[in-house]
This record gives C-alpha cells, structure tokens and sequence, in this order.
C-alpha cells in the first residue's frame, strides 16, 4: 500500500487594503455663534447734587461742581450718546419740580423753571458730530461756560419735553449726532475705555454741572436749542419777574444708544 503524505505549509499573507475600503464612524456637532450688540454705559457720580444758593456772590457767580459725573463707554457697535433733562412734570414735563415753596406770594415770582437751565460741560470734545446735516450751532457741551450777559445755549442741557425723542442735528450729543447710520461720520465707533486711550479717549467723559441764577434770578446764561430761556417767561409773566424761592429737584438721564 502506498502512503499519501500530506504536507502542509503555512503561508503568512500581508494583504493591504486600500484607504477607501477603511472603517469610518462620524459624529457632528453644531456649534451656533449669538452675536448680541453690546451697549454698556458706566457712570460714576453721587446720588445726588446739591446747589443751595444762600448767599449773594453765589448767585452773582453761581455754582459749579466739577467732574461730578464720569461717564465710560463700551460698545460693540457704532453709537452715539445724549444728556436730556427729565422731572416728575409737577410743574410740566420741562420745568423742575417744586418741592418746596417758600411761601413768597409775590404774582412777579415765577416757579416755572426750565430744565435747561442747568449746563453742562464735558472735558472730551464730540468727535463724532461731523456729519453732513448736523447743523446745531453747538454740537456738543465742551465750550466753556459763558461768562457773559447774553444766553449761547451752548452749555444748557437738552430737553425733550418728557418723551424719548433723541436730539436733532440741530441739538447737542456728547458724542456722535443725529444722522445716517453706517457713514462713520456721525457716530462713535465701537471700542471700550479700557482699550482705547482711557481718560484721553473718545469713550470718556467727565462732566461739570452749572447754575448761575443771576441777579435777579433769571438764569441770564442758559437757554435751549430754541433759544428760549427763563428770560421768555418773565417777558410773558411781566417785567420785574423772577424765580420763586424754594427747593426744586430735576435729574439728567443719560442714554447711549446704537447709532441709526
């Protein structure tokens, strides 16, 4: 009988398989980018202001109270900032509010007293008001306060009669003005104060406050983009006409806003 041998040989293989015929498992993740306009305003002053008036030379000279509020800006869009005067509107929606009256029963005293007459300065010009169209005479609170008889406006705090309305390009903005969005001539850019040059930059203002009564209390050196000024109100109540002693209270809201 014959024998059938068998033998068997082991062969290792190293196949290699193409990159396209590889194994691949794919999970995604969306990932959704909210870009909000950031807006933010910081100010620095007490709660409240003070002028008493309880001696002649302060009334004659009035009464100023320097770097009273700073204000610091941050934005990630264009803007523009405004001061306006409000009230309780006791006496109106532009006239301070009388707390309290003296009990002064003379028909000559007036206590209707606008909200614009109180001024305002602002050590950092306006370096966004120089678009086309903005026509105000002043464009902003940095000229010094007048030292003269004839009331400029140039310093008197804007008023709009109690409503939201923002300032015209004939009124004055601490900073950028009234105008067409996206010409990068009327507004501020966005930036921050603690980037951009800080109590030298255009996201800076420290501003000084103002009354000057005047003798008589008139308020010679205030008035309003108008031109009106307490002055009118004693043309219109008589001649002789004057403020009526008392405590009055108002505030200044300011409002920084997208630029449109």
């Amino acid at each position: 009988m014959k024998r059938i041998l068998f033998t068997l040989v082991a062969v290792g293989m190293l196949i290699s398989l193409p990159a396209s015929a590889q194994l691949i498992d794919e999970k995604d993740v969306t990932v959704t980018m909210d870009l909000q306009p950031v807006l933010q305003l910081d100010m620095t002053t007490p709660n409240q202001l003070e002028f008493v008036f309880d001696d002649i030379n302060e009334y004659y000279a009035g009464i100023t109270q320097y770097a009273a509020t700073v204000l610091k800006v941050s934005s990630t869009v264009s803007w523009d900032l405004y001061a306006v005067g409000r009230s309780n509107g006791t006496n109106g929606p532009e006239f301070w509010d009388q707390v309290i009256d003296y009990g002064n029963s003379n028909p000559n005293a007036i206590p209707d007293l606008p909200l614009s007459l109180l001024e305002l300065r602002q050590a950092q010009a306006n370096n966004g008001a120089t678009a086309a169209g903005a026509t105000a005479t002043f464009a902003d609170y940095s000229q010094a306060f007048a030292q003269t008889a004839a009331p400029s406006a140039g310093n008197s705090l804007y008023v709009n009669g109690g409503t939201n309305t923002p300032p015209s390009n004939q009124d004055k903005y601490i900073a950028g003005h009234s105008g067409t969005a996206g010409t990068g001539v009327d507004a501020m850019a966005g930036g921050s104060f603690l980037i951009n040059g800080g109590t030298t930059s255009d996201f800076y203002y420290s501003i000084d406050y103002r009354i000057l009564p005047g003798l008589p209390a008139i308020f010679p050196m205030a008035g309003d983009a108008d031109g009106n000024t307490f002055e009118d109100l004693v043309t219109a109540n008589g001649a002789g006409s004057y403020a009526e002693p008392g405590v009055y209270t108002m505030y200044v809201q300011y409002i920084l806003l997208e630029d449109q």
